[in-house]
C-alpha cells in the first residue's frame, strides 16, 4: 500500500492515514505476516499485524524514504528448511526488486536468527532492521508491503516473480551473500588429477545412516574424495556453506539437512535418499523439483524395507510394510511419527554404488 502510512513501534499496527479525499470507511484487517496462510498451529508462534485505514495517527518520529516490508520470522523459522522455504526464498521474491533500498520491519524478531542470516539481510537491505516488537518510534513511510510474497514451497515462479526471477538467480544470490567462491561445477577430465568431492550429509538422531563408514569405504573405492559432516546450527552457517559449495556431489537422507543444497555450485549433483514409508510424494516437494529449478542434476534413490531400521520394531506383516500410505491417511503426524522421526537407514552399498556412478558420470561428461 502507498500513501501516508505509520508504524508505531511495539503497537503491532500498521496506519494508513486517511485524508478528506479518501473514504471515510475504517477499514482494519488482521494479518499473520507468515506465508503459511491457514496452519493455525505455525500461526501461534506469529504475531498478529493489525492494518487499518484511520483519520487520527500518532505523530511521525522517524520518517523513511525507502519503503518497509513487515514479516515475522516466528512459525517454523528456526527449522533450516522453514528459514528459506518460508523466509529467505519470500523475503528474495519481496524485496530483491528494490535493490537493497528497502528496509525492514520484524515482528517475532529472535537475535540468533538474524545473526545466522546476516549475509542475506544485508545483502537485501542496506538498513538496519527495526525490531517491531520493541521499538519506540513511529516510522513513517511512503510504501509499506506487510508480509511476504510466496509461491508454492521452496519454489519460484519466474511468470509472477518480479523481474522474472527463477530459484537459479536466488541461489546465485545465496552463494554472493556468503562470498562463496564457486559458481559452476566444472567437467572432472582427469579423474588422477582432480577427486571430485562426495559430502555425506550425517544425522545423530532420526534418518540418521548406520553404516556411515561402509558408505565412505565404498565412496572412496569410487574415486571420491569424502567429507562427513552434519549441519549443526551451532557450527555456523558460513562454516557449513563453505564446505557444501566446495563439493561436486551432496547426499543425505530426506530431512531439513538437504536445504543446504542452495549453496551447491550450478551443475553439482545432490543425492536425495527416500526412507522407507511413501515418502517419495515430500521427498520429491520439498527438494527433488526445487533441486531441478537450482541447476543441479537430482537422484532420487528410495530404500527398501530391508535397509530400514522399521524391520527392528515391526514384523514383516505390519502394515508399516505392507499398507503404508494407511499412516498417511491417519494425518501428517501419524505418518511423521511413524516414517520420519523413529526410522534409520542401513544402505546396501552394493546397490548404491550404482547410484554414486551415476552421479561420477555427469561430472566426467
Amino acid at each position: 500500500m502507498s500513501g501516508d502510512i505509520r508504524i508505531p513501534g511495539k503497537a503491532s499496527s500498521v496506519i494508513f492515514v486517511e485524508t478528506s479525499e479518501t473514504s471515510e470507511q475504517k477499514e482494519v484487517w488482521q494479518i499473520h505476516p507468515y506465508p503459511r496462510k491457514g496452519d493455525e498451529a505455525c500461526f501461534k508462534g506469529v504475531r498478529q499485524v493489525t492494518v487499518k485505514a484511520s483519520g487520527e495517527a500518532p505523530q511521525c518520529t522517524a520518517g523513511h524514504d525507502v519503503p518497509a516490508i513487515v514479516f515475522s520470522v516466528g512459525g517454523y523459522a528456526g527449522n533450516l528448511f522453514h528459514d528459506f522455504a518460508d523466509v529467505l526464498v519470500p523475503l528474495f521474491l519481496t524485496a530483491r526488486q528494490f535493490d537493497g533500498e528497502v528496509q525492514f520491519v520484524i515482528t517475532d524478531l529472535k537475535s540468533w536468527w538474524i545473526t545466522k542470516f546476516l549475509p542475506v539481510l544485508q545483502k537485501l537491505s542496506k538498513y538496519p532492521v527495526i525490531d517491531f516488537d520493541k521499538d519506540e518510534e513511529v516510522h513513517c513511510f511512503k510504501q509499506v508491503i506487510v508480509g511476504l510474497r510466496s509461491h508454492n514451497e521452496f519454489h519460484i515462479d519466474p511468470a509472477r516473480a518480479p523481474n522474472g526471477y527463477t530459484t537459479v538467480d536466488f541461489t546465485k544470490f545465496m552463494r554472493s551473500a556468503f562470498s562463496l567462491e564457486r559458481e559452476a561445477v566444472l567437467n572432472i577430465e582427469d579423474l588422477s588429477a582432480r577427486k571430485p568431492r562426495l559430502l555425506i550429509i550425517s544425522r545423530k538422531q532420526s534418518r540418521a545412516f548406520t553404516n556411515v563408514n561402509e558408505i565412505v569405504e565404498m565412496s572412496e573405492e569410487l574415486g571420491y574424495e569424502v567429507v562427513v559432516d552434519e549441519a549443526d546450527v551451532s557450527s555456523g552457517l558460513a562454516r557449513f556453506a563453505g564446505i557444501v559449495n566446495s563439493c561436486d556431489v551432496m547426499m543425505g537422507v530426506h530431512g531439513t539437512g538437504l536445504t543446504n543444497m542452495v549453496f551447491l555450485p550450478q551443475n553439482a549433483t545432490m543425492i536425495q535418499i527416500v526412507p522407507w514409508g511413501g515418502l517419495e510424494w515430500i521427498a520429491t516437494l520439498n527438494f527433488g523439483n526445487p533441486a531441478k529449478e537450482m541447476g543441479l542434476n537430482y537422484i532420487e534413490h528410495s530404500i527398501a524395507i530391508e535397509e530400514s531400521t522399521l524391520t527392528e520394531q515391526f514384523p514383516r506383516d505390519h502394515p508399516v510394510f505392507t499398507d503404508p500410505l494407511s499412516f498417511h491417511n491417519r494425518g501428517f503426524h501419524v505418518m511423521r511419527s511413524t516414517f520420519m522421526d523413529n526410522q534409520n537407514v542401513k544402505l546396501d552399498v552394493k546397490k548404491f554404488r550404482d547410484v554414486l556412478w551415476t552421479a561420477l558420470e555427469h561430472l566426467i561428461q
